[in-house]
């Protein structure tokens, strides 16, 4: 693969932990990141997936090949502390990033990625590398920018090889906030920006595992106080915020290692009658909360155009999705409901509780980015709070 792919003066490298070397041209930081190689298939929105905590511990390779053409800007930055830079640890690229031409564009994405500290690559087959995840799975690997292109290739390798790989990782604890904070912001309009909230009439609490903005945007859209809590805070923590219900984010990592000190606190809340709603890792942990497994995924889901079917409605969405594992559907326990699943595989995709207000879904119906298929989602768990409030319901669509 290395003597396909190689180009006059590669100043970076993809090296895989089986010591396959991947060569092309570096841009962004300088240096060397490790992590697991996912490819991502959206068309659009690559500066919200390289700061989407969730990728955070992975080199995305994007199957789109011209990414960097709009530029960059300070409003679609998804990790709630921008200044900690919670994200991808590298991005491969198929062709050279070239000058931005968008009417948003703030700064080229080759300084923005070497400000963020993304080590990236530019110039190689990415059709090839997606079709080696695709039968192999996602590997383990170092990306490498050198501008002198001077490299310790066995030192790389085994660096790769050295890598311990997502399973068992607690990256939750490094994704999260480090106190309570209050939010309000809602969603940007074209001409106006972002919101800046409004009256409230119900509150909920977000466990932050690797929240993205866009999440609590559409939830204080809707109405909501939010208070954002770290992932370690504990079920008396937030019921002593007196929340109507509670929101569980998506993040990096295994689920059973952030599990091991969340999901107490999950069943505990479940336990409290208070309606819960979870995202992506939020799905997986209340899934080990109420009963089931998870695992890791082959080549897990990355991308913007997911097909989704929400039993509960009959209905197909288009959705966003950024996960590398996964709910055992022959898992789930009696009394636990399968709502969504991928059509791309089969894979669950949603759960509910027949007798209490807890579901949550494996995909981002937050998009950002990605299509709003799924935004009623937010709307159905409003529905929730409102009827143990004894207010009428809210259309969700």
């Amino acid at each position: 693969m290395s003597e396909a792919w190689t180009i006059e003066k590669p100043t970076a490298l993809l090296v895989l932990a089986d010591g396959t070397v991947i060569e092309g041209r570096g841009l962004g930081a300088i240096g060397v990141a490790a992590g697991e190689v996912c490819f991502n298939t959206a068309l659009t929105g690559y500066e919200e997936i390289l700061t989407d905590p969730s990728y955070l511990g992975q080199i995305v390779t994007f199957t789109f090949p011209h990414i960097g053409n709009v530029g960059t800007n300070a409003e679609d930055i998804e990790d709630l502390t921008p200044g900690r830079r919670i994200g991808a640890v590298g991005a491969v690229f198929k062709a050279d990033v070239t000058n931005p031409s968008n009417w948003r564009a703030a700064e080229h994405l080759d300084a923005w990625l070497r400000k963020r500290g993304v080590v990236a690559l530019a110039g190689i087959d990415t059709r090839a590398l997606t079709a080696l995840i695709r039968e192999k799975g996602m590997p383990n690997a170092v990306i490498a920018h050198a501008p002198d292109g001077v490299f310790d290739v066995a030192a790389l390798t085994a660096r790769a090889a050295a890598w311990p790989g997502l399973i068992d990782m607690d990256l939750a604890k490094d994704a999260t906030i480090g106190q309570s904070m209050a939010w309000s912001q809602t969603a940007w309009t074209l001409g106006e920006g972002y919101g800046a909230g409004g009256e409230t009439s119900f509150h909920v609490v977000a466990m932050d595992f690797g929240v993205k903005r866009n999440i609590l945007r559409l939830l204080a859209g809707l109405g909501a106080r939010v208070t954002v809590v770290p992932a370690t805070a504990t079920a008396d923590d937030i019921l002593a915020l007196k929340p109507d219900g509670v929101f569980l984010s998506n993040g990096p990592g295994d689920p059973a290692a952030t599990g091991e000190y969340a999901v107490p606190a999950i069943k505990a809340l479940v336990d409290s009658g208070l309606p819960v709603f979870g995202i992506c890792l939020g799905h997986q942990m209340l899934a080990l909360a109420l009963g089931a497994t998870t695992g890791k995924m082959h080549q897990g889901h990355h991308g913007a155009n997911h097909p989704v079917k929400d039993h509960t409605t009959g209905k197909v969405e288009i959705v966003s999705m950024n996960h590398g594992f996964a709910v055992d559907r022959a898992s789930l326990p009696d009394g636990v409901e399968e709502t969504h699943v991928s059509l791309f595989d089969g894979t669950n995709c949603g759960i509910r509780l027949k007798d209490q207000p807890v579901f949550s879904v494996q995909h981002h119906p937050e998009a950002s980015p990605g299509p709003q298929d799924s935004h009623y989602l937010f709307r159905r768990f409003v529905n929730l709070i409102r009827a143990r409030r004894g207010e009428p319901a809210l259309a969700e669509r």
